[in-house]
């Protein structure tokens, strides 16, 4: 079988050249994009030790990224939660036969994908803080998983309900052939498929939850991002502050995706069968008959 792509055909002598003349430009080009912007941040002394040299100090991190660190890590870890229960009761509901049910989760399901994030923190922080419903240093962060919740609800709700829908029909059909109800079809044979298929989509969506806290900051919200900035603020320090804080998104999205190829990897796993029972072969006694057989 031959190497070559099956996306397009194999380059001749004049376009391999013309190629590697391509790709020498554009690696000579995002070099010197890059010595542009060291020589930047070199000149406005952004890359000195000194600006660096905070990091280093258990009090910057006490004071400002490690309680970063924990107000997103919160309020991602409580909306996630909250978002695919909604998602999860929101998707199943607009799958439903009963007209009620459907249209109501629908429209549901569309006003809160077409509002911005923003807007229902906002809306949620002002709504709390109006009718005491939180204690005053809960208010942001209340606000913003109100947001995120509803927001990521709503899209999570879609993605079940594609998820389901992509199954094949056959197995509904089978199921209410055999005499089971839309709920007991939903919860022991479409919704355990359609979560495994649906993993690497939902994945995203917690990355997307993750990184929209920062927007919590339009309402004070303590997060990772805030604290950054207040960072730079305090010691001059801009670029090497966001440096760190995007090093440490960078790796809590890392390690969110990390476990989720391995749940996935284990669902799949554990969704096989049995494995098929070997047979030992029969030997043939003296009269034919197999080896415990009888005469």
């Amino acid at each position: 079988m031959s190497g070559a792509s099956v996306l397009f055909d194999a380059p001749g002598p004049r376009a391999r050249v013309r190629n590697r003349l391509i790709t020498v430009i554009t690696i000579a080009l995002a070099l010197a994009a890059a010595w542009v912007i060291y020589s930047r941040l070199e000149s406005k002394g952004q890359l000195t030790a000194a600006k660096w040299e905070p990091f280093v100090t258990g009090n910057l991190w006490k004071t400002y990224i490690l309680p970063g660190v924990q107000g997103t890590l919160t309020a991602a870890a409580v909306s996630i939660v909250l978002a695919l229960v909604l998602g999860f009761v929101l998707g199943v509901g607009r799958l439903s036969h009963h007209n009620g049910v459907r249209w109501t989760c629908s429209v549901i399901v569309e006003f809160f994908r077409a509002v911005p994030v923003l807007i229902m923190m906002i809306f949620a922080y002002f709504l709390f803080a109006n009718y005491d419903v939180f204690p005053s240093k809960h208010l942001a962060l209340a606000g913003v998983i109100t947001g995120l919740t509803l927001y990521n609800g709503a899209v999570i709700a879609e993605i079940v309900r594609a998820g389901v829908n992509a199954l094949p029909r056959g197995q509904a059909e089978a199921a209410e052939a055999l005499g089971l109800r839309w709920g007991q079809t939903m919860r022991s044979i479409l919704l355990p498929q359609a979560v495994t298929s649906m993993l690497p989509v939902l994945v995203s969506q917690m990355v997307v939850v993750l990184k929209d806290t920062a927007i919590g900051y339009q309402i004070t919200f303590l997060e990772m991002v805030r604290q950054g900035t207040q960072v730079g603020s305090a010691y001059g320090n801009y670029v090497p502050a966001l440096i760190v804080i995007a090093l440490l998104m960078i790796t809590v999205n890392f390690t969110l995706s990390y476990f989720a190829t391995w749940l996935e990897g284990r669902m799949r796993r554990s969704s096989k069968g049995p494995e098929p029972m070997h047979i030992a072969p029969v030997t043939q006694g003296v009269f034919g008959a197999g080896a415990g057989g009888t005469i």
